[in-house]
């Protein structure tokens, strides 16, 4: 259906359960999965999200040592096989939490009665927003240890990692600090490991929910975007939710422009939609397929009217 819609170009997340085959750290398994792409006439550019658990190293626990070597050999292996872009994130979750990013609802009614995801801060319960035993500065130490770890051999190897910000950009969420929730964040973040292989996962819904303007973060960071994700929202980031990618809260053929004017050439990705009349619930809240061809589509016409070559 991918291919179909006109899509030339994936990125995919890499782990055992969605892929059917081993840890991708391991030998042949990235090898595998971007042929299966192959295969189907789309080229793999890269991975995102975390290719293992990542718990230890995000709390700073025991084994954290042997996750940053597999996290070594994961980006050894991805310039192997061609891949060059690593989406990744630093959202800490306790033992127990399913997913790092968080919602409030996921059956939001939007437009003609499509089910979207939502988050309103006041409907947490007071437990989950409140500060754990983590602070933000040990958080900072534990990415401090890991990006220093892993960003010589990303530039050695010639991969870009890109870091996604916090989803809910908000402090702190299910007990645990958030840190990479405001733009200043992101400076400080490259100034511990400067490298032209440090970059940025422009999530423009997350940046747009940020104090200040999207188009704004977007110029500041203009050099270190290395991968953006397409979503629109309507709201506030402690009480939002999200729209097709043709409504909503940010101008998307602007965001559109400004990419352009930054000579931006990264992948650009169809990221979060509602689900649609007659759908299946997908893998995961945000990712059914109807809503995500229909941004396709969107993002296609936007680059053929303003004469924006796909490259």
């Amino acid at each position: 259906m991918a291919r179909q819609a006109g899509v030339r170009y994936a990125l995919t997340k890499p782990t055992a359960p969605l892929s059917g085959l081993g840890e991708p750290d391991q030998p042949g398994v990235l090898e595998s999965i971007r042929d299966r792409f192959t295969d189907a006439g789309i080229t793999l550019l890269g991975l995102e999200g975390d290719p293992f658990d990542m718990s230890r190293i995000k709390l700073g626990q025991p084994g954290r040592e042997a996750d940053l070597d597999r996290y070594t050999r994961l980006l050894e292996n991805m310039a192997g096989c061609g891949l060059h872009t690593l989406c990744y994130n630093f959202m800490a979750r306790l033992p127990g939490q399913l997913h790092d990013w968080s919602r409030t609802k996921i059956d939001y009614p939007t437009r003609g009665g499509a089910l979207a995801t939502a988050f309103k801060l006041a409907d947490l319960p007071r437990e989950d927003r409140s500060p754990g035993m983590l602070s933000a500065e040990s958080l900072w130490q534990h990415y401090t240890t890991f990006i220093q770890h892993v960003m010589p051999v990303a530039e050695r190897v010639g991969v870009r990692m890109a870091i996604h910000p916090d989803d809910p950009p908000i402090p702190t969420l299910n007990g645990c600090p958030r840190i990479f929730g405001r733009v200043e964040a992101f400076e400080r973040g490259y100034q511990l490991a400067p490298s032209p292989s440090n970059g940025v996962t422009f999530c423009q819904a997350n940046f747009s929910l940020m104090p200040g303007d999207v188009a704004t973060h977007a110029r500041t960071m203009a050099d270190r975007i290395a991968f953006v994700h397409w979503r629109n929202v309507i709201g506030a980031a402690d009480d939002f939710y999200e729209t097709f990618h043709d409504e909503g809260d940010l101008d998307m053929a602007e965001m559109i422009r400004i990419y352009a004017e930054l000579s931006f050439d990264g992948p650009i990705r169809m990221d979060h939609a509602p689900l649609m009349h007659g759908e299946p619930e997908p893998w995961m809240p945000g990712y059914g397929i109807n809503g995500r061809l229909l941004g396709i589509v969107y993002l296609r016409g936007l680059l053929r009217g303003m004469r924006i070559e796909e490259t």
